[in-house]
């Protein structure tokens, strides 16, 4: 008797990968660091807020004195400063980013009432309108689900295979789907993660050296130090104090807000791998 090749099972799957540009990666960060030291070189340190404003020539950075505003005042927090609002607008350009990305990926609709409908379809074998609900949903969910189907519907046609086969043969497809729908919803929350403890630490360098320059004030004429010198150095200690935890905060907020909704579709992904291989494995015996 000859031996029976389960040909089906091996099909090339019908999931391409997601082309898509991470140019933002590397162009976003290096944007960022110049937006912040021009914010902070030329809008807090303009010259025309300062009662005392360097006039000799400096541009990197200017030595300005008695800020005239509360923005003002923040240009003397010092040259970590420019970094801390750098980061500050990574957080909000990968935020919105990540917004834009993920709510495309949560499709319309619940992703609890579309698998519904598609399991109310297939109990009534009507993979047709199951694949209909899918371009509905227009999300990864509805994405993983259309490649599962497109394979379930393969499956019942097969006579190559046995009954096993074809549901490993599903279950296959649907995972190869969701590892190509997965890293495109994580992607960039390195970014997020990361400046949640580097803005902190950078932060904490700008506090540091604020304190050098308020002891180092302090050991001036004979231990009477200068009392501009030293407000200066508080100053640039607590400016950058408050600007790194501010960051750090909204950075840490937005990750969790972010890895919250990934979760949440995650879990409809995983619903669709169980929906998919029991419906079949019940209707197709």
């Amino acid at each position: 008797m000859a031996e029976t090749k389960p040909t089906a099972a091996k099909a090339a799957s019908s999931v391409q990968a997601k082309q898509s540009s991470n140019a933002i990666s590397w162009v976003a960060p290096v944007v960022c660091i110049l937006a912040g030291y021009s914010i902070w070189r030329f809008i807090l340190g303009a010259s025309s807020g300062f009662a005392e404003p360097d006039n000799s020539g400096a541009w990197f950075w200017p030595k300005h004195h008695k800020p005239i505003g509360a923005l003002n005042a923040i240009y003397e927090g010092g040259i970590i400063v420019p970094f801390l609002i750098g980061l500050f607008l990574m957080v909000i350009v990968f935020s919105i980013e990540r917004y834009l990305t993920i709510r495309k990926a949560m499709g319309a609709g619940s992703a609890t009432d579309f698998i519904r409908k598609v399991q109310y379809h297939l109990a009534n074998k009507n993979v047709d309108a199951a694949l209909a609900e899918c371009d509905k949903q227009k999300g990864s969910v509805g994405n993983v689900m259309k490649a599962g189907l497109k394979k379930y519907r393969e499956m019942i046609t097969a006579t190559d295979v046995d009954h096993e086969q074809k549901v490993q043969a599903i279950q296959k497809e649907v995972e190869e789907a969701t590892a190509l729908e997965l890293p495109m919803l994580s992607k960039n929350l390195v970014f997020l993660s990361t400046i949640t403890s580097l803005g902190t630490l950078i932060a904490l360098l700008g506090t540091v050296l604020g304190m050098i320059r308020s002891f180092a004030s302090l050991g001036k004429e004979g231990g009477g130090g200068d009392a501009g010198a030293l407000a200066i150095g508080i100053s640039e200690a607590l400016y950058n104090t408050a600007l790194g935890i501010g960051t750090s905060s909204f950075a840490l907020i937005m990750y969790n807000v972010f890895t919250t909704k990934i979760d949440s579709i995650t879990y409809g992904i995983d619903e669709t791998s169980f929906t998919l291989t029991q419906s079949f494995g019940s209707q197709y015996k």
